[in-house]
């Protein structure tokens, strides 16, 4: 028998403005807390952001059958949303308020497979090297019994955020 699965988003465009008028750390506290809309990726993966601070961000999947490749385990890119998430938004975490960044590349190695029986597991990215133009971070992806699933590293590019037209 077939399953569904039904969710929203709200419009991304309403985060996107918002992201270019605060530093980077308060624009995460601000989707963190409710008060800017959630990237419409992580309702469809559905994942949450649980903890950021200047250099790190953490995001929590609890995986599901949605998830699953065609063999019976989480597929990988489900595995890959995560570490560049957490990698990216530990990025984003220290730029100031004017400034953006976008992932370069992503290298990322599955150590173990993931199913519903793994339970919640998180992606804990942190920010390994920050110059003017870009940005090193590194992401792993533990258990609940803080086992290694996966790793990843991620060079983000920073950039100045164009001025609003007028």
């Amino acid at each position: 028998m077939g399953r569904t699965r039904t969710y929203h988003w709200d419009d991304p465009a309403i985060s996107a403005e918002a992201a270019g008028r605060m530093a980077g750390i308060d624009f995460l506290r601000e989707v963190q807390a409710g008060r800017l809309p959630r990237a419409p990726i992580s309702h469809t993966v559905d994942f949450d952001l649980d903890e950021v601070e200047p250099g790190r961000a953490v995001f929590s999947l609890t995986p599901g059958e949605e998830h699953y490749n065609p063999i019976g385990s989480v597929h990988g890119g489900v595995f890959a949303t995560l570490l560049d998430s957490a990698a990216g938004c530990a990025v984003q975490s220290t730029l100031p308020q004017g400034m953006a960044y976008t992932s370069l590349d992503l290298t990322v190695k599955f150590l173990r497979p993931i199913t519903v029986d793994t339970g919640p597991v998180r992606a804990v990215g942190t920010v390994v090297n920050k110059g003017r133009q870009t940005a090193l971070a590194q992401a792993q992806l533990l258990d609940a019994k803080d086992r290694l699933l996966a790793h990843a590293t991620s060079s983000c590019m920073l950039f100045p955020v164009p001025a609003p037209r007028v």
